[in-house]
């Protein structure tokens, strides 16, 4: 049964953390692929209508860490609490319904389906999910483009494609990688109002990204990795006070 889990008071965008419900908490995760130990205790928490990214050089275990979260790193040990419910021992699809979706750096489209047919065929895992109509007023792009096939499509356009098939399922924690990964700059404004505008209806997203310019306007918090690790949580009003945090973490 999941419970709503509240923390002590920490201000975070203005309100306090004692006041929101924790959409995620993970507690000294460690992570492994075969005999590699790739995260090393990671602890964080992300609240309801919260946007927070993982921030990190390549290799730092960001990608891992959303990995684990849904479910796809076969060896974990800690806790990951998702809406109040331990899921660590989980398989994917139990954790995709509790409303969770996954947009890899990959995207994973049907290459030989269309625009709609990819959005008509994942299941849905909870309730809410956006009708094809909304997402095409969401997503402009994609309404032109609905008889197109996947490999007809831009990488944009992919992109689009791949978050959109996400909403239409009623997921509401979004765990998105590299989104900006290779797209043209009007692509990534496009996607920067998307983002600002689902975490105006209360979804809670996870973000991977690279582009710092990109994701700093629109986080609460900044977490930053590095070696399997979180090192920093910067809050969206430290940015400069914190900037050799991210001189030393992030730059090449």
């Amino acid at each position: 049964m999941s419970i709503e889990t509240r923390s002590p008071h920490v201000e975070i965008g203005g309100q306090y953390a004692s006041e929101r419900i924790e959409e995620i908490r993970v507690a000294d995760l460690h992570a492994f692929y075969g005999e590699s130990h790739v995260l090393h205790g990671i602890d964080l928490t992300v609240y309801q209508g919260e946007l927070v990214t993982l921030l990190g050089r390549n290799g730092a275990g960001r990608t891992t860490t959303l990995r684990a979260i849904v479910g796809l790193i076969g060896k974990r040990t800690g806790s990951i609490m998702l809406k109040g419910e331990e899921v660590i021992g989980k398989p994917p699809h139990v954790i995709a319904h509790l409303g969770v979706g996954y947009c890899p750096e990959e995207r994973g489209i049907f290459a030989s389906l269309d625009v709609e047919e990819n959005l008509l065929l994942p299941p849905v895992v909870a309730p809410g999910g956006m009708s094809v109509e909304e997402i095409y007023e969401m997503f402009p792009n994609l309404a032109e483009r609905r008889r197109s096939q996947g490999t007809r499509l831009s990488g944009g356009e992919q992109q689009m494609l791949a978050m959109a098939r996400i909403l239409r399922t009623g997921a509401n924690i979004l765990l998105l990688d590299e989104i900006t990964e290779g797209l043209a700059p009007v692509i990534i404004d496009k996607l920067a109002d998307v983002l600002t505008e689902l975490k105006g209806r209360g979804y809670t997203i996870l973000l991977v990204e690279q582009n710092f310019r990109f994701a700093a306007p629109l986080a609460d918090r900044h977490i930053i990795m590095d070696h399997g690790h979180v090192v920093e949580s910067v809050l969206k009003d430290e940015l400069e006070q914190k900037q050799s945090v991210f001189d030393e973490y992030l730059s090449v």
